[in-house]
């Protein structure tokens, strides 16, 4: 079995982020990378969404980008401009083409189906498999969207849906999601924050069929594109050591109060290709303290009291919706942090969750 100076094991997002951040500063020039992926093709399967608050180097793998988002409950609706940190989404297929095409040119690089195929006595191994058993009891964000296409202009592309939740709550949290690409052309998304324990939310296709129907009055319509996932809002245990170090959603990328992971996994790329000299400083690496903490108070309110959450959600996004969008991308000062706090709504329901 071959040697390699580092292991990558899972070639999907934070995977094949940290590669390209390796290829880009020349790391690769002289050391040897193994990524473990068991994926046969790499195609689109996702679409990985958020504000652009700083620069990254994936525009030109960005399928659209909104100044304006709605966010709507059973009452009322409002729309809020997002000029100054607008929204984007990137499409995963473009993202994988590019990287792969990158690491390609590089013979130090190469792509294993099975981490036993190679020698890991010596390696530096960034996980991103999850090793733990899942907790289905735990709060998950998990959803189906659906790409379609229409016979007619039906979608205002200028401006994204966030959250509708306009639809059967089912003692949780349920929203829709609706990204219009184009007047005839959008990804819409059912989303729950949710355990995963029971059946009743897991009928996806019904709960799409009948939001695009009744809500968007959407009668004829070609499905282009599916794609489905689960996301823990949970902290899990990193487990990180002098030779393993966990990237992604497993190293605790995940924003746990919205799900957002994407521009973290940048950052936590750029910063292991920084600090690779220091194995403390990787090891020790996670998202500050003050965001972990404010997610746990958001959480237990979740739990207690979830048919507050279309109102907090809504009143959030009414006022100072520039802090709320920095806080929410862990890019917010102290100034931020106060508005935010002073402008949430059901601040007793906060305040009691820290004594639970």
């Amino acid at each position: 079995m071959k040697e390699f100076n580092f292991i990558i094991n899972g070639g999907g997002c934070s995977g094949l982020s940290l590669a390209y951040e390796m290829e880009k500063k020349g790391i690769l020039d002289k050391k040897k990378l193994a990524i473990i992926e068991v994926r046969k093709n790499y195609i689109r399967d996702k679409t990985w969404s958020f504000w652009k608050i700083n620069d990254h180097d994936f525009n030109d793998c960005v399928i659209k980008t909104w100044n304006t988002l709605t966010i709507s409950t059973k009452e009322k609706s409002n729309h809020i401009c997002i000029k100054d940190q607008p929204y984007q989404s990137v499409d995963s297929g473009l993202f994988y083409k590019k990287i792969n095409e990158k690491l390609s040119k590089n013979k130090n690089v190469r792509f294993f189906k099975n981490i036993d195929e190679v020698d890991k006595r010596n390696s530096i191994i960034f996980n991103s498999v999850p090793r733990e058993k899942i907790n289905k009891d735990e709060i998950w964000q998990h959803f189906k969207g659906i790409e379609i296409e229409t016979e007619k202009n039906i979608f205002d592309d200028r401006k994204l849906i966030l959250m509708d939740f306009n639809c059967d709550q089912k003692n949780s949290v349920h929203f829709f999601y609706v990204l219009p690409f184009s007047p005839k052309r959008a990804l819409i998304e059912t989303t729950w924050l949710s355990n995963l324990s029971g059946d009743s939310f897991f009928d996806y296709d019904i709960q799409l069929e009948k939001y695009i129907k009744s809500n968007l009055q959407i009668k004829t319509y070609k499905i282009k594109h599916t794609e489905v996932g689960k996301i823990p809002l949970y902290l899990t245990s990193s487990n990180n050591k002098e030779n393993f170090i966990n990237i992604g959603s497993v190293g605790g990328m995940t924003r746990l109060s919205t799900g957002y992971t994407f521009l973290n996994i940048l950052e936590h790329s750029k910063f292991i290709c920084n600090n690779l000299h220091d194995k403390k400083k990787l090891i020790n690496y996670k998202q500050k303290n003050k965001y972990i903490f404010f997610d746990k108070i958001f959480l237990k309110v979740l739990k207690n009291h979830s048919e507050l959450m279309p109102d907090i959600f809504l009143n959030l996004f009414q006022s100072n919706s520039d802090s709320v969008i920095k806080f929410l991308s862990n890019k917010s000062n102290f100034i931020d942090d106060i508005k935010v706090i002073l402008n949430t709504k059901h601040k007793i329901k906060f305040l009691n969750s820290l004594t639970l």
